[in-house]
């Protein structure tokens, strides 16, 4: 597993990417600095500069708070401060190592995201 760190307004965030072809993909993206906005209150969402690979990822997921993922529908990165509904097409990146950071992901306006190891 890769380690990441997200940076919302000077605070960090550390988060683990799993082993998944997605993941792996946006490792190879960062750093990365991704504008957010908020949807349907669960959620912050913010577009990378390409669309990420998804083969092998399930067909659907439940998320929840914490989570880091990937829209493959829309192309959008999705960082999740509340549970979300199950979601065909959503692929999981990744989540928060502590839950406590779902409170910052609430309100950004923008992350920075960087590998830690």
């Amino acid at each position: 597993m890769t380690t990441i760190r997200l940076t919302i307004d000077g605070q960090s965030i550390d988060a683990t990417l799993n082993d998944s072809a997605a993941a792996r993909d946006f490792a190879a993206l960062l750093p990365l600095t991704v504008e957010l906005k908020d949807f349907h209150h669960t959620e912050r969402i913010g577009d990378p500069p390409r669309e990420l690979d998804t083969s092998g990822a399930p067909d659907t997921v439940t998320p929840k708070a914490g989570d880091l993922a990937y829209y493959a529908p829309w192309g959008n990165l999705a960082f999740f401060y509340r549970d979300g509904e199950h979601s065909p097409g959503l692929v999981i990146l990744g989540r928060l190592t502590d839950s406590r950071g779902t409170g910052r992901l609430a309100t950004a306006g923008r992350v920075r995201v960087e590998a830690t190891s």
